[in-house]
C-alpha cells in the first residue's frame, strides 16, 4: 500500500525538512507539495491524495480553511503541522489524525503514520463490504436486505441495556453491565452488583433471554455470571470450579459448565 501524499507550507525549509524526515517510510509517496491554502485546494481535489501534512499558519487561507474548502469531495486525512501549542484542541475538532509540533519530532512521526495506515485500512475494509454488498444486491437481493450494517452492532442491541427492578417499594434501573451474578430462587432472582442484591421477580428462563450470551453465562442450574467481571479461576474438587469476581466474590461453577471456563484458557 502506498499512502499518496501532499505537503501544505508556507514556509520552503519547512517542506524540505517534512520531505527529509517522510524519506525512510518506503510506503509514504510525495505526489506534490503546496504553499498556500487556495493552492492546497486545488490539488487536494485534483490530486485525491490519500495524506496531507497541512500548516495550520498560513496566510490568506490557514489551515483550517483548507479542511472546509475540501469538504464537497471525500477529503483525504489531516495531519495538522503547526508551532502553536493552542491550535490542538481545534486541529481534533476538525478530526485531524494527529497534529505535530514545529520541528517535528520523529518518534512523533512514526506514531502519526502509524494512525494513518490503521484508518487507511479501516477505510479499505470499510469499502470492501459496500462492494459486497453492491455484488450481492444485483446476484441475491433479498440476501442484502437482511445484512446489518455492523453485526457485532447489531447482536448486542438486542438485548437490555438497563434492567428495571421493583425492590422494598422503590424502582432501581440497574446497568447491566455492573451486575456480577445472578441467583435464582424459584420465581424470584437475586441481582447482585458490587455493592448491592436487589430482588426480581422473574424465571431464570426469561431472564436469560434479556441479556446478551456473550457476557452472561449459566455456569451452574441456579446462577448466572457476568464473564466481563471474572479476575480468577479457581480449581476444585471433583471437574468443579470457582470463578473470583471484581468485588472478590465466589461463584461456584459445577461440572456440567465446564465449558464457560474453556473461554478463559488460551
Amino acid at each position: 500500500m502506498t499512502i499518496r501524499t501532499i505537503l501544505v507550507d508556507d514556509e520552503k525549509l519547512a517542506i524540505q525538512g517534512l520531505q527529509l524526515r517522510l524519506e525512510k517510510y518506503a510506503d509514504v509517496e510525495i505526489i506534490d507539495t503546496c504553499s498556500n491554502g487556495r493552492e492546497a485546494i486545488r490539488k487536494i481535489k485534483t490530486e485525491k491524495p490519500d495524506l496531507v501534512f497541512l500548516d495550520i499558519q498560513m496566510p490568506g487561507f490557514d489551515g483550517f480553511s483548507v479542511v472546509k474548502g475540501v469538504m464537497e469531495i471525500e477529503p483525504p486525512l489531516f495531519v495538522f503541522v503547526t508551532a502553536y501549542q493552542e491550535h490542538a484542541v481545534r486541529a481534533f475538532e476538525a478530526n485531524a489524525v494527529n497534529y505535530l509540533m514545529k520541528p517535528v519530532d520523529e518518534s512523533k512521526l512514526d506514531d502519526t503514520l502509524a494512525r494513518v495506515r490503521q484508518r487507511i485500512a479501516e477505510k479499505k475494509s470499510a469499502e470492501e463490504a459496500e462492494k459486497l454488498k453492491s455484488v450481492l444486491a444485483e446476484v441475491a437481493p433479498d440476501a442484502v436486505e437482511h445484512i446489518p450494517e455492523d453485526p457485532e452492532q447489531a447482536a448486542s442491541e438486542r438485548y437490555e441495556k438497563l434492567i428495571n427492578i421493583k425492590d422494598r417499594g422503590q424502582i432501581f434501573r440497574i446497568d447491566v453491565d455492573t451486575i456480577e451474578h445472578i441467583e435464582a430462587a424459584g420465581d424470584y432472582m437475586c441481582i447482585r452488583t458490587a455493592d448491592n442484591s436487589l430482588i426480581l421477580r422473574e424465571t431464570m428462563k426469561d431472564l436469560e433471554r434479556r441479556l446478551d450470551p456473550r457476557v452472561f453465562q449459566r455456569v451452574h442450574r441456579s446462577t448466572i455470571v457476568n464473564l466481563n467481571q471474572v479476575r480468577q479461576v479457581k480449581p476444585h474438587t471433583n471437574g468443579e470450579c470457582f470463578l473470583v469476581l471484581d468485588s472478590g466474590a465466589q461463584v461456584k461453577v459445577s461440572r456440567s459448565y465446564r465449558d464457560v471456563i474453556a473461554r478463559f484458557v488460551h
